[in-house]
């Protein structure tokens, strides 16, 4: 007797959280944590699924429901691992023709109905999983972690903080842990929505995103749909680098302040990546009451700019 959807879908709770090859520790994950989420998922590339573990139904975005993942991902492999500012994307190849398998709807509404063909293993075009990791998300591959701890969150990896795996032939799983359940899970999302991926932004994006904007320069910065991947702590870094002061109005830089500002995230970007996270600036270190800018001694300020706690130098950031 052949399984039907609610058979293959296994518990999440049964998932593994390993404790290996830990990098670094203490952040958030921003555009530089979800780079790190994307190697490590490279090292699924070509792996075929065998089950797919998503009862956290407020896991899932959208229209995507357990029954719909496990019809859309059940039998593929793995083609591309991909990101896309702070969204980390899976994209999956068609199955074998001869992974076909009929699922009755009466298997997932309880109802009488002619058979309908399992959605990814009929059609022929691919499909994407789109994973948001929230601010407590962490990616555990075959057992390992690759960012031992974020803030607001412990370092336990506890089986009940997985709200979402997949499980591939021969052995094997991804895992998304998430003790706030603050990400989501989502099937073929709408990447039209974000802007230019923050690690590839060209000058002309970043004046289009600033676009004569009377918004606060940061809140611009953290738009999404403008530049997609910066967050709090990397915009904060960020507009210390350039000198900016975050409550200015975005569209009022000048083009010396535009090119200053476009250095700044790439150097940003470029450092903190290498040194580990977004949690690694020197200025990070000061965000606390009392703190002082690493660059000219001054006490940092520290407002709240479109409901972000924001620390900044009145001294130099103009």
């Amino acid at each position: 007797m052949s399984r039907g959807i609610g058979d293959r879908c296994l518990r999440v709770k049964t998932a593994t959280i390993g404790g290996r090859n830990r990098r670094y520790r203490v952040t958030v994950p921003e555009i530089l944590e979800v780079e790190t989420y994307r190697k490590q998922a490279e090292k699924l590339l070509g792996r075929r699924v065998a089950d797919v573990i998503a009862d956290d139904d407020l896991y899932l975005k959208g229209s995507t429901n357990p029954e719909t993942l496990c019809r859309a991902l059940v039998g593929r492999r793995v083609a591309a691992v991909r990101r896309r500012g702070k969204l980390l994307l899976l994209d999956f190849e068609d199955p074998p023709a001869t992974s076909g398998v009929a699922i009755r709807a009466s298997e997932s509404n309880g109802e009488d109905s002619s058979p309908v063909e399992a959605h990814s293993q009929t059609e022929s075009e691919g499909v994407t999983l789109g994973i948001h990791f929230g601010m407590t998300g962490r990616l555990v591959v075959d057992g390992d972690v690759s960012i031992d701890r974020l803030l607001y969150t412990s370092g336990e990896h506890r089986p009940e903080y997985a709200r979402f795996a997949l499980l591939f032939e021969g052995g094997g799983e991804l895992v998304v842990s998430d003790p706030r359940r603050l990400g989501r899970v989502e099937l073929d999302p709408d990447e039209s929505v974000l802007g230019p991926d923050a690690m590839e932004l060209t000058r002309e994006e970043l004046v289009e995103a600033l676009d004569d904007s009377r918004a606060a320069l940061k809140s611009r910065l953290l738009d999404q749909s403008r530049i997609a991947g910066l967050g709090n702590l990397l915009v904060d870094d960020i507009l210390w680098r350039a000198g900016l002061d975050p409550h200015r109005h975005a569209g009022s830089l000048e083009p010396g302040e535009i090119d200053r500002l476009l250095a700044a995230i790439r150097d940003s970007l470029d450092e903190l990546g290498e040194r580990g996270g977004s949690h690694t600036s020197e200025l990070h270190a000061e965000r606390h009451q009392g703190g002082h800018c690493p660059l000219d001694g001054a006490e940092l300020r520290r407002d709240v700019i479109g409901g972000r706690t924001t620390y900044w130098c009145p001294l130099h950031q103009h």
